[in-house]
């Protein structure tokens, strides 16, 4: 008899792009505990990875992930949850590297909070997002009850939240939630060509980017403004005459046939 497949897949490429697949389509991806503690090690594992760049998160078959597992709800609710090290949503918080979110089927609660952990969001048509807390009697842990809100407005997060009803990707789209609704065979495609134009970048700066931009949305305008000032001054202070040069070299290649000096 094969062997099962793994119920968490993690590729590297070697062009610095890695995907994490959630791999248990026949239970629409829905998550036992030992799998979201699979899943935190693996954002670890990539966050600290020089060779990662860039993570594509995916969800195989007719769902990205249907939430928790009811059948292991009681050990996912009641288990050392404070234990951020296992905590897949800290983990992916705590993600350097951009994420970007490749949405099919069903982004249910749990599966709507990992979305929501995620830098760019790629959606299929038809896909749909549904918080069922209220349903269930559950209280979200994951960040559902405040993020939504912050980027789509309270009143609608409101009625997500509230009436337990569907979220379409193309609704999501049109608040902002979604970067992009693309056809089911090339939502793929489409979240790695954005990992791509990524991996193009300076990767020390993408890094830098994604941190000030995500610490900045915890604070209020004035304080993230000032984070910013800082950081920025900070890294000016680092910068050496040879990156200069190189950013010289670079404008200088954008007016010519001369392939520019990479940054």
């Amino acid at each position: 008899m094969a062997d099962p497949q793994p119920l968490i897949l993690v590729e590297r490429r070697p062009d610095g792009v890695a995907s994490v697949t959630i791999n248990r389509p026949k239970s629409l991806n829905s998550l036992t505990r030992p799998m979201m503690v699979e899943l935190a090690g693996a954002f670890r594992s990539l966050g600290a990875d020089g060779s990662v760049r860039a993570i594509v998160l995916f969800g195989s078959g007719r769902a990205f992930c249907s939430g928790v597992d009811l059948t292991a709800a009681e050990e996912v609710f009641k288990g050392d949850v404070k234990d951020a090290e296992k905590d897949l949503v800290a983990q992916m918080e705590r993600c350097p590297k951009p994420i970007i979110g490749a949405i099919g089927g069903f982004a249910v609660t749990a599966g709507f909070e990992i979305a929501l952990a995620c830098d760019i969001l790629v959606a299929a048509k038809g896909a749909k997002f549904i918080d069922t807390h209220a349903r269930f009697g559950i209280l979200p842990s994951w960040g559902l009850s405040q993020k939504l809100a912050r980027i789509i407005g309270p009143n609608k997060a409101r009625e997500v939240s509230l009436t337990a009803t569907p979220l379409t990707a193309e609704q999501a789209e049109r608040l902002g939630l979604v970067n992009y609704v693309v056809e089911e065979g090339q939502l793929l495609k489409k979240a790695r060509e954005i990992a791509e134009a990524i991996i193009k970048n300076n990767h020390d700066l993408v890094l830098r980017y994604k941190s000030v931009i995500n610490d900045g949305l915890k604070l209020d305008l004035g304080r993230a403004l000032a984070l910013e000032k800082e950081r920025a001054h900070e890294y000016y202070n680092g910068m050496t005459k040879e990156h200069f040069k190189k950013m010289q070299e670079f404008i200088a290649g954008r007016g010519s046939k001369k392939p520019a000096a990479k940054l």
